[in-house]
């Protein structure tokens, strides 16, 4: 039933790191943009990042600040979110989101998304 597939989360010491992947089937990433939203206990959900299939990128610079990436593999089908210098508030259940439009568009998160994982828990402690 699930369309896309989230792993990597897990604990982490805070500076550490985590690579997340999401594998989705053909028809959804050989077409759609990809990525990533978060959502913790008591918020809203918060764009991540995003990519398309092109190449072209978009991030939430607002706490991502240049700590993490994300990148896509084709031969694998699947995406992935490097995440460095991991600190408390990155606690969050992390989504592997498709949407058909472009990755700028992401920063706004103000529209339906077509696709959503079940998300994977990320959990950094102190």
């Amino acid at each position: 039933q699930a369309q896309l597939v989230e792993s990597g989360g897990g604990l982490v010491q805070a500076g550490g790191s985590l690579r997340l992947s999401c594998t989705a089937p053909e028809y959804i990433f050989s077409t759609y943009v990809m990525g990533w939203f978060r959502r913790s206990q008591g918020r809203e959900r918060e764009f991540v990042a995003a990519i398309s299939r092109h190449g072209g990128r978009a991030t939430n610079e607002d706490f991502v600040k240049g700590r993490f990436s994300i990148t896509r593999d084709s031969d694998k089908r699947t995406i992935y979110l490097q995440m460095n210098s991991l600190n408390s508030e990155d606690s969050a259940v992390y989504y592997c989101v498709a949407d058909r439009r472009t990755p700028s568009l992401w920063r706004s998160d103000n529209g339906q998304y077509d696709y959503w994982g079940q998300g994977t828990q990320v959990t950094v402690s102190s």
